[in-house]
């Protein structure tokens, strides 16, 4: 292989990516998405967000438990014309445990990626939390290629959890 074709390597990460924390799906209306995934794949409903600046109504299921649980989350618009429009993608984002989303937050913006607005802040969960912006642009070129990726601080019991599986004989 050409030397020249070898992309260059960026220096080390500073932290990891742990495993999914979750995943949201979009709907006009919310109750189409509870039939098939509550009352028929039979994910328990946990809990309910609602916020006017996300303009996010949302339920929130999950699949798993302990540290290896899965949030599964149900979202329809407060307001079908205003933005963000949760919707209108129907896979929404993508979230992943993070061991150090500060750490990740200035690694990765120092590699050209690109971040919603927002900054790192509390979720719905109760997490910690920053997005990884769908598109790129000319000062921070590299994103989610159209996939809006959200970061999750892990909480302690979720590093070590995820920790002692990396450690477990296959």
């Amino acid at each position: 292989m050409n030397a020249a074709a070898v992309p260059p390597q960026a220096p080390e990460r500073p932290f990891k990516v742990l495993g999914i924390q979750q995943i949201a799906i979009g709907a006009p209306d919310k109750e189409r998405l509870r039939r098939l995934w509550v009352d028929l794949l039979g994910l328990e409903l946990t809990g309910h967000f609602a916020s006017e600046r996300e303009n996010v109504d949302e339920d929130i299921c999950a699949i798993g438990s302990g540290p290896y649980k899965v949030e599964v989350d149900l979202m329809q618009p407060l307001d079908p014309e205003k933005k963000p429009a949760v919707h209108t993608t129907p896979l929404n984002h993508v979230g992943l445990w993070i061991d150090d989303l500060p750490a990740a937050v200035a690694w990765l913006s120092s590699q050209g990626v690109r971040f919603a607005p927002g900054g790192i802040r509390p979720g719905a969960a109760g997490f910690d939390i920053c997005f990884l912006h769908p598109k790129g642009n000319e000062e921070f070129p590299i994103s989610g290629e159209g996939v809006l990726i959200e970061l999750v601080q892990a909480p302690p019991e979720v590093v070590r959890a995820f920790a002692a599986l990396a450690q477990a004989p296959v």
